[in-house]
């Protein structure tokens, strides 16, 4: 892992860092494009693809990042201290991650409400204009959506700041699992009010809070950083990643009865994430 000291600030590193966040977040308005411009809903490959994104995500965050956080933190306060702040920033971010999505109701949070149970993907009805209540869920999704990608914008800046390789691995995690909660905008949106290119923009909007949590962190953080700074950010991050991968990712990927091809995707993910951090 990067110290402060090592760390590459350059223009050229910061810009490269936000735009991964930025194409991690914008992956959203992917799921309203394939929401629309394909005939059929592949729940298989979204199965496979949602488990492989949590694999990645799940094995980064305790192979990489709580592992180097600990080495780090004991090099500085000792085996026992260093371990315990360890440990205190990684459930740390389990709990920002929780409290956020406890702020979203039960019955009005998209990851609780919104299944594919079919292939053939829905036409517009006919009274779609009078649909009021349908048009203000699918806005109300795309903020929900959006507070919720908030911190997986932290976790992906984070990441490509200590080296662009760890950006990249997930910002495609993130990416894969944006392009489902796309759809859970869009296709509200398109209901309330008939019109593709709103519902497909919302969709897109929504994953605009990636690069906004990006920009939070390097404004708050960077004054500050320390190597103890750095390394309990990163133990921090690998906690909201692994309460991402289990609240949403790997129970999204069961949605759909594929529950082979989910574990599949999972385990693939390790596998592929183990060779790249070789």
């Amino acid at each position: 892992m990067l110290m402060p000291g090592t760390m590459d600030y350059s223009l050229s590193h910061l810009l490269c860092v936000l735009g991964l966040t930025t194409l991690a977040g914008l992956a959203t308005g992917i799921g309203g494009f394939v929401a629309f411009f394909t005939k059929r809903t592949n729940t298989k490959f979204l199965t496979f693809a949602l488990g492989f994104s949590g694999g990645v995500m799940v094995y980064i965050s305790f192979v990489e990042l709580l592992a180097n956080a600990r080495v780090d933190l004991k090099a500085i306060y000792g085996d026992l201290w260093g371990g315990i702040w360890a440990l205190a920033a990684f459930f740390g971010g389990i709990l920002v991650a929780a409290l956020i999505d406890r702020c979203v109701p039960e019955d009005e949070n998209p990851h609780e409400f919104f299944e594919l149970d079919r292939e053939e993907l829905p036409s517009v009805p006919q009274n779609h204009l009078n649909n009021g209540r349908i048009h203000r869920i699918g806005a109300l999704f795309a903020l929900v959506i959006g507070i919720h990608n908030f911190p997986e914008g932290i976790a992906t800046f984070a990441a490509g700041m200590d080296s662009i390789g760890l950006g990249l691995s997930i910002t495609l995690a993130v990416a894969i699992h944006n392009i489902p909660e796309g759809m859970v905008v869009a296709i509200p949106l398109y209901y309330g009010t008939g019109d593709r290119k709103k519902a497909v923009l919302y969709s897109f909007a929504s994953g605009l809070a990636e690069p906004a949590g990006a920009l939070l962190a390097m404004l708050l953080i960077f004054p500050f950083l320390t190597p103890t700074l750095l390394a309990l950010l990163f133990a921090c991050v690998a906690g909201i990643m692994v309460f991402i991968s289990f609240d949403e990712l790997l129970p999204m990927a069961e949605k759909w009865g594929h529950h082979h091809l989910s574990i599949y995707g999972i385990i693939l993910g390790m596998l592929v994430m183990s060779f790249t951090l070789l």
